[in-house]
Parts: C-alpha cells; structure tokens; sequence
C-alpha cells in the first residue's frame, strides 16, 4: 500500500555482507542517513575468508565468536555465476580473475567489493566496529515513534570505551552462517578427542593420517569429506538417512577410505563412536557439519522476537516484527532461495517503509499471516528449525510486488534448478563439467547483462 512521506530516517545497519550493503544502498537511495556497523576490517560478511581460527571455540558455544566467515580454502560456489548478482548489477566475468561460471570464495568477495566501490557506499561502514546492544530507547512507545539506542565497541583502537547512539531504525543483517548448530549426543562431553564445528574448518592438512567423523551429509559436509580422501587414514560419513544422491554414492565407491554411516548412537571416552548399527571406530576427531543456528547476542526487544528452535519471531515475511515494524527489520533471515535478489527485494521494502511511501497491514493480520504460515508448515510436517528454509521461487516473486520488484527470470530459475540436478548426480564434477550453454546465452543475452552500464557511476564520477 502506498502512503504519503515520511521525514528521512536515521537507520543502523548491522552488517556488511551482501544483505547490509544493498540494504544501505537501498535507504540512501530512498533518502535515509545510514549507518552501516561491521566488525570485520572489510565488507563481505560470510564471504570474507578468515584463515586464522586459533582462538576460536571449537563447537562455536561462545556468546560472541571471534571468527565471523565459516568459509574454507577450497570452497566453490553452488550455484553458477550468472543467477547470484543484484538486479543492476551482475556478477560478470572480468579478466585477471576467476572467470569459471562456478567460482572460489575470493571471486563473489571481489564482486561484493566491486559493488561497494560502485555504487560508493565504504563511507557509510564503520569496520572493527562490534555491536554490544541493541534496545529500545523506551519501551513504552512500542507500536508509536520508537527510537533504538546502539551500543558499538571501536575493537581496533578502544575497545574498552562503549559508544551510544540512538538510531530512528535498525536493519539486522548479520547472516545465518556463523553460529554454529549442533547435535545432540550421548557422551559429547566426555568423549575426549578433538571434536569441532565446520565452522572453523579451513584446510585438510591437520587431519594427516587421522580417523576422522564427518557427521552430517549436507553440501559443507560432503564437500570436506571429499577433500579429506587425499589426507586423512579413515573418513566416515555420518548421515540421518543412509538414501543417498547418486553423486554422493559415485563418490564413495571410489575411495576405499571414505565410509557411509547411519547416525552415531554414543561418544565413549576412550574415543569410541557408536553408530546406531551398532558399528563402532576409534576415532582421532569429529567434525561437525551440522549447519547454523540464528543468533542476535545483542538484540534486546524485551521478548518480542525470539528464536526458538531455529524459528526467528514473530516476523512478517520473515522480515518484520509487527509489534516493533517499520523501525525493527531483518534482512537475509530466509535460506534456500536464490539470496541476492531476494535481499534486495527486502531493503527496497523497508527503505520505503520507513520514508512513508509504503505502509504495512494491521498490526492484526501481520500477526494472522504469522500465524497461518506456521500453521502450514505444520501441515506440511516441517521441522520448527526449518521455518526459514523457503525453496520457493513463487514465494521471491510474491514477496517483489509489495514493492513492484521484478520477478525471477525462467533462465534464472532454470539455472539454479539445473546446478542442483546435476549435483545429485556427479558431485564431484558438476561445477565444471556443465551442458546448458543454450541457456546461458539466453541468461548473457538478457537485458539483467546488456543493459548493465559499462561508464562509470555518477556517484563516482570525481
């Protein structure tokens, strides 16, 4: 619903990654001050590699962690180049660089920064700045003009002195890759060896001639148990159900170190791990690739968004609190969707939002939809802890037009669900051995590619 103008806002933003930057893009383009907050030296969020972890808790129990990216050396994309950039500006090829249609890690950091550097948004970042509290300024307005005080600690040069600031907004967008989520199992505690998250995984090298436990078959797993084929003695592969995809099948049948296991049953002291099967190994350590879990440390909304079980709420479109909305918002909450278009969709929605153009329903049918979308996905049987797993690209359309953003392109779509097919059946080979060139000249030849500028931004016109 559009509505009349409001004055412009001073809005916090918290995190650089892909959903803070186009975030902050989003509100000054709508005329708001930003502030972007970021504790790492540069932008990039989750894609800004981290080869040091020494220091870090191994299981990521810490309230605040030291280690941001759960990124490791060797990571490549999932998903092809071609699908993952912002609407206006496309993850293109540039000579010099890595130019595979399925990159490294380094590659989507560079694009990210090239659009910083397009689009000049580095001054508005505040970097080794960590945020230690996010509160209402006062709790009685609720539902009224609410302020949010911000509490941020400078960790580069004074990290003992708390700096406050009181924001008209405040936009999360710290990502959902970064908490570690783990199991839980029988003898954990006791169990004495090495045990860690994937979160702070980097390289195979540690695990020269080790017994390792890979528990876990998702793509990070299956990803450092091949990587770990060239080094390690033993590779068990610990999974909840032992129905697995083609490629992952191709895979173990040849390499007589890596073993498929059901899920393990008990940790014993001695460094047994027992499989439900009732198999056991000594193991020398396990790794967890057990995903993440949401976590917001610092935010203090007396109760009224929680996350329980992996279930951020109550938001609205997994964007906005109703009680606490336009002037509380998430980006970057949903996982299973084709992330950049979808974020940016988001900020254009709470840029508008909050200059008056557009106005949200009643407190009320927030609060229905919350409620009828729970409802469904009890319906459907799916786990509390998957809530924000969409999968749906008719969903990333609908979300667009509360703001009139273009809907997923068919080869975008195409694309993304062609990667997956073809991961399923040759996992070790499908970023490189690809059979859709008629649809990436369908993808290159569209307007998302030809129309891209090639003459600087005005904004960085000197």
């Amino acid at each position: 619903m559009v509505s009349e103008r409001n004055p412009a806002k001073h809005v916090c933003v918290i995190g650089a990654g892909p959903s803070g930057l186009v975030a902050a893009r989003e509100l000054r383009k709508e005329g708001h001050t930003a502030v972007v907050v970021e504790q790492n030296h540069d932008i990039g969020g989750q894609w800004l590699y981290q080869p040091k972890v020494e220091g870090e808790e191994e299981l990521g129990r810490s309230k605040f962690l030291k280690v941001h990216s759960s990124i490791y050396a060797s990571l490549r994309l999932f998903s092809p180049r071609e699908i993952m950039g912002f609407s206006n500006f496309p993850f293109v090829v540039k000579k010099g660089r890595d130019m595979r249609r399925f990159p490294g890690h380094r590659e989507l950091l560079l694009y990210l920064q090239d659009f910083c550097e397009w689009f000049g948004l580095r001054e508005m970042i505040r970097f080794n700045t960590r945020v230690e509290y996010v509160g209402m300024l006062d709790s009685d307005q609720v539902g009224r003009d609410l302020k949010w005080v911000v509490k941020t600690r400078d960790m580069e040069f004074d990290a003992e002195k708390m700096v406050e600031e009181v924001f008209d907004a405040v936009v999360v967008a710290t990502g959902h890759y970064s908490n570690p989520r783990l199991p839980s199992i029988k003898g954990m505690d006791v169990w004495k060896r090495k045990q860690m998250h994937s979160h702070i995984y980097r390289v195979p090298d540690p695990f020269l001639n080790e017994v390792v436990v890979v528990v876990g078959n998702s793509m990070s797993g299956q990803d450092i148990s091949m990587e770990l084929v060239d080094v390690a003695k033993q590779i068990h592969l610990s999974a909840k159900s032992l129905d697995i995809s083609e490629g992952l099948s191709k895979v173990i049948s040849k390499h007589d170190s890596l073993h498929l296991r059901p899920e393990i049953e008990s940790l014993h002291e001695d460094g047994r791990v027992v499989f439900v099967d009732g198999y056991s190994i000594v193991a020398d350590t396990i790794i967890y690739c057990t995903g993440y879990s949401y976590s917001f440390p610092f935010l203090d909304t007396k109760g009224i968004v929680t996350v329980d079980d992996d279930r951020v709420g109550p938001l609205y479109e997994h964007t906005f609190p109703p009680s606490l909305a336009p002037s509380l918002s998430f980006v970057g909450i949903p996982r299973k969707l084709i992330g950049f278009p979808f974020f940016e969709s988001q900020a254009i929605w709470i840029a508008q939002l909050l200059s008056g153009k557009r106005t949200l329903p009643s407190f009320h049918d927030m609060m229905q939809s919350v409620k009828d979308f729970y409802q469904s996905r009890d319906i459907a049987g799916i786990p509390k802890h998957n809530t924000h797993d969409l999968a749906n690209f008719e969903y990333c359309d609908k979300y667009g037009d509360n703001v009139g953003f273009p809907h997923l392109e068919e080869w975008r779509k195409e694309l993304c669900i062609s990667a997956i097919v073809k991961a399923l059946v040759d996992l070790e080979g499908f970023r490189d051995a690809w059979d859709d060139n008629e649809l990436l000249q369908v993808a290159l030849q569209s307007p998302h590619f030809s129309q891209f500028p090639q003459s600087p931004s005005p904004h960085l016109t000197p």
